[in-house]
């Protein structure tokens, strides 16, 4: 059924449960798959007061590392169950468009993640990105909760 299945992650409590549940059933189908992350490139003009505070090479450095745990976190998952994975940083600021582009790149049939990642007031004026991958993607999503 399914093949190839895209595992995005934030980094936080829920979208790593989401993670582990995602690699558990990719074991159950016989299913490979792929972790993701976004994270926005760096700007010089932002409220970000990680880039505020830093170099754009040492704002990627940092950010490249928290991503690599991110990551990590589905690569150990999947090696601890014996199932086939590959992972893809991908620079956006739009993580909804990054992981619709990332699963058709990837040839992914399926995207489980959580049911959201921001939380309060972030949650509330940005949205949640997985109601944006509901609405504007055409490949099956799994919501975890």
């Amino acid at each position: 059924m399914f093949k190839r299945i895209l595992l995005p992650t934030d980094g936080s409590e829920l979208s790593s449960r989401a993670v582990l549940a995602g690699v558990s059933f990719a074991k159950e189908i016989g299913a490979q798959v792929i972790g993701m992350t976004a994270l926005p490139d760096f700007k010089t003009f932002t409220a970000d007061a990680a880039m505020i505070e830093s170099t754009e090479d040492e704002y990627l450095a940092a950010s490249e590392t928290r991503a690599g745990k991110y990551l990590a976190t589905v690569s150990d998952a999947a090696r601890s169950l014996g199932v086939e994975c590959a992972t893809v940083l991908v620079r956006s600021d739009d993580p909804h468009e990054a992981i619709l582009r990332t699963a058709r790149e990837r040839g992914c049939d399926l995207i489980v993640m959580a049911s959201h990642g921001r939380r309060g007031l972030g949650g509330l004026l940005l949205g949640s990105e997985t109601q944006k991958v509901l609405v504007h993607g055409a490949i099956p999503v799994l919501v975890y909760r």
